[in-house]
């Protein structure tokens, strides 16, 4: 059936060489998707559902329906072209109406002016957005208990993960044989068998396991032989998402021997379903995430964590939130699917995020309270700072240094930039045995080409007793990580450092008339670098975390809402690693490995959605949301404004105040998100109704994607009942409403406002009384004092008397006109 399936597929890629370059295109179609078809077609019954309703995909009349929208699809492409000439790769059926096709463009123009088809873009590429945490975040004292502790804790909540798949065989996904994972019914995904072993991916806390990869392999990129196919990961990004979020309690953490504590995801109890769409090189094609995030509704997942994001605003459509994948996720937060995704590695710049709709919640990466330093002594009385997770040389001792260009076989050997200590075989072993090896962190190190990994195992193998490696240039935005490496080994991340220890090495190292060494005279030893130290300045905003203002439109025009959304955890996350993984060189065979990004902040809140989920089942994604945003904190540990980290003007970090486009509401604080006090709450159709209201949107558009048309309109999209207030071209005075609902007992909140000087605010009523599960509205007033060309931010505070706190950000820009 495979070589039949094969030849099949080389006559279409033929076929479509000979009519010209052939693309993936995504195609929308006129008439309902399943989610919101209310009936109307002979023979096939209604089968949308209500906002934040879940889809039950076994029904009869879903699955007729949806055979109804693929048959409509075939018919078309059968109708318009040979057989042969194309190759139709998926068919979107629960949350949009349309499918993927491999075409060459004459056909694609075709497609654009055939009957019923509303839309015709061509797929784009996304990319991965590249432990201590629970604690940090309080999980184990203050939330896990209140659930049953942590073996309950995510209990029969479904995490779905579009990401590079998962490392079945890992400790943080076992199913434990104490207290085995029973069925879940109300899960419907499919398991994958590994066409390798033969085994299933699946095991009770694994319940779901597919990859999508037509797009991929249509467009020439996927490698059977690295990017697997099948589940599995060949990355090692998404089993480390899949633990951060949900991955067992109490599994040890071991690296060369040293245990690093003990992992465990946010959720520990809750279950993986995994949608691989990611593959190694080169990231995925929306065509494929579409496919994963369609199949994993369908399939009834509770939360999806994506940490995958466009390269940059599609350039396709008019505005950033209508496009594909995130009409689709539309879908599915109208299927009631909380989406947590990662805003983005773009920063510290402006206007860099690249998660922009109302309905997703958008992360940003933290630095936690946790770093690790390590020292180098030198035989001068020098103490150099530096980075690396190693052990001690031993105490009391002190060892020869040797520079790599000073232990050379042979001078033929330079073209291999010996210095970078990548290749054993080049280097005097006579030399180097017993001594401290130094090399030199050059360009090949920021690509990927050496690794410090590599560095370790040059002086294990030519019997050195550590290394160092010295930084004596650095490009801005050179991001220095500890890695884990067996025998003692340093990196000296400052250029003036670095410069003090070859000046002492020079001066301390005789040569004759040639250049070459007459004898090594340089000592030194190197400090226990695994003992991490904990900060109370934390958390801080980490300097690769994308920023606001949000842009509605590929012309980056400011949008009227705030993005981020929330602040989690997402620099040097210790978790599960898969030993095929090569993403990380630092970690190349090694089963957990300690990586920053975005990527890492958002399964945080995919798993500390899941216990709110868990405590609050019938909550909606934006109920859930509100409650992890209006909860958050913007000061640190010291009780200080967070700061975040910034480029100063000589290209070096510095800390600023950071602010609403930095952080969104603040620090995520999950024991006081279980108990909220009040929601924001918005469906469906309040998410239409911003399209709707948002200034350059054609109506026609909004129609061609959701198949809805524009009845409703909220004034500005200010007023859509977000747990923010944004207002980018505020003129004169501008009053936005919102409306919040009383989730906790009878209570008597007072409401008071603050804000920059250049912008007033106003907050009306001052006071309101709810009782359990009522809801009122309030008023925002903002007026411009004085035009400054900048943004203000300022803050609504609403405090219970019971106790509870609720806080929304607020952001404005003042005009004249």
């Amino acid at each position: 059936m495979r070589v039949v399936e094969f030849w099949r597929t080389v006559l279409v890629l033929f076929a479509l060489l000979i009519n010209g370059k052939a693309e993936v295109y995504i195609v929308t179609m006129e008439g309902e998707p399943v989610i919101s078809y209310t009936g109307g077609i002979p023979g096939f019954e209604a089968t949308a559902v209500e906002s934040d309703e879940k889809l039950d995909s076994t029904s009869q009349l879903v699955t007729s329906y949806a055979q109804h929208l693929e048959q409509k699809h075939d018919m078309l492409l059968d109708s318009l072209f040979d057989r042969g000439t194309y190759k139709k790769l998926y068919s979107y059926k629960h949350l949009i109406n349309g499918f993927a096709v491999h075409a060459s463009p004459e056909q694609a123009e075709t497609l654009r002016h055939a009957p019923d088809v509303k839309s015709v873009e061509r797929d784009w590429k996304v990319r991965r957005l590249t432990t201590h945490t629970p604690q940090f975040l309080g999980l184990p004292t203050g939330v896990w208990p209140t659930g049953g502790g942590f073996d309950k804790a995510g209990e029969d909540i479904i995490i779905g993960f579009v990401d590079s798949g998962i490392f079945p065989r890992h400790p943080s996904f076992g199913s434990p044989s104490s207290d085995p994972y029973g069925p879940l019914p109300k899960y419907r995904g499919k398991c994958e068998v590994d066409p390798d072993t033969k085994r299933e991916f699946c095991n009770g806390k694994i319940i779901g396991a597919q990859h999508f990869a037509e797009a991929a392999i249509a467009a020439g990129a996927f490698n059977p032989s690295i990017d697997f196919a099948s589940p599995m990961d060949g990355d090692g990004h998404g089993s480390h998402t899949a633990a951060i979020a949900a991955g067992n309690n109490g599994i040890p953490v071991r690296i060369h021997g040293h245990e690093f504590g003990k992992a465990s995801g946010m959720a520990p109890r809750a279950r993986i379903a995994v949608y691989k769409a990611l593959y190694r090189l080169f990231g995925g094609f929306i065509a494929d995430v579409v496919a994963a995030i369609d199949q994993a509704v369908h399939d009834g997942v509770d939360i999806l964590s994506l940490s995958v994001g466009p390269n940059s605003p599609p350039a396709t459509t008019k505005t950033t939130y209508l496009n594909p994948f995130d009409v689709t996720l539309l879908g599915a937060v109208k299927a009631g699917v909380f989406v947590a995704q990662a805003a983005g590695n773009g920063g510290p710049f402006p206007k860099t995020l690249v998660s922009y709709s109302p309905w997703i919640t958008s992360v940003a990466a933290a630095i936690d309270d946790r770093r690790y330093k390590n020292h180098l002594y030198l035989g001068n009385g020098k103490v150099l700072p530096g980075i690396g997770l190693s052990p001690s040389t031993h105490p009391n001792q002190t060892y020869t240094l040797v520079a790599a260009n000073d232990a050379l076989l042979d001078s033929s050997v330079m073209k291999y930039s010996p210095s970078d200590c990548q290749r054993p075989e080049v280097l005097n072993k006579n030399l180097v045995e017993g001594n401290i090896l130094l090399c030199g962190y050059s360009f090949n190190f920021v690509v990927g080409t050496a690794s410090i990994k590599k560095v370790s195992e040059t002086a294990k193998s030519l019997g050195a007793i550590g290394f160092v490696l010295a930084v004596e240039n650095v490009s801005p935005g050179t991001k220095f990580d500890p890695v884990p490496v067996g025998i003692p080994g340093i990196l000296i991340t400052d250029v003036t450092k670095s410069m003090d220890l070859i000046d002492y090495y020079n001066t301390s190292t005789p040569r004759d008339w040639t250049g070459r060494v007459k004898s090594f005279k340089g000592t030194g030893s190197i400090g226990n670098g695994l003992m991490p130290i904990l900060y109370k300045s934390a958390p801080q905003v980490a300097l690769f975390s994308a920023r606001g203002p949000n842009i509605k439109d590929f012309s980056f025009q400011d949008a009227d809402l705030l993005k981020p959304d929330i602040l989690a955890p997402g620099s040097l996350i210790w978790a599960a690693w898969s030993p095929n993984g090569t993403d990380e060189p630092n970690y190349v065979g090694e089963g957990f490995a300690m990586i920053s990004g975005t990527s890492m902040a958002a399964p945080h809140i995919a798993g500390i959605a899941a216990l709110v989920k868990q405590k609050h089942p019938h909550w909606s994604p934006a109920a859930i949301k509100s409650a992890l945003m209006t909860t958050s904190t913007n000061l640190d540990r010291a009780g200080r404004p967070l700061q975040a980290q910034q480029y100063s003007e000589t290209e070096s970090m510095k800390l600023v105040t950071a602010t609403p486009f930095d952080y969104g509401s603040g620090h995520v604080n999950p024991r006081s998100a279980l108990d909220p006090g009040l929601i924001f709450d918005a469906g469906y159709g309040d998410y239409l109704g911003f399209l709707c209201t948002t200034p350059g949107i054609d109506a026609h558009e909004i129609r061609n994607y959701t198949n809805t048309p524009c009845n409703y309109t909220m004034g500005h999209p200010s007023n859509l009942n977000t747990p923010s207030i944004t207002i980018s071209h505020l003129v004169k005075t501008q009053t936005v409403t919102r409306r919040v609902t009383n989730v906790a007992e009878e209570e008597t909140y007072v409401i008071t406002a603050r804000m920059q000087p250049a912008v007033a605010i106003e907050a009306n009523p001052p006071a309101m009384t709810l009782r359990p599960g009522a809801s009122r509205k309030f008023t925002v007033s903002l007026t411009v004092r004085s035009v400054t060309g900048t943004y203000s931010f300022g803050e609504i505070l609403m405090k219970g008397s019971r106790g509870h706190q609720v806080r929304i950000p607020v952001v404005a820009m003042g005009y004249w006109r």
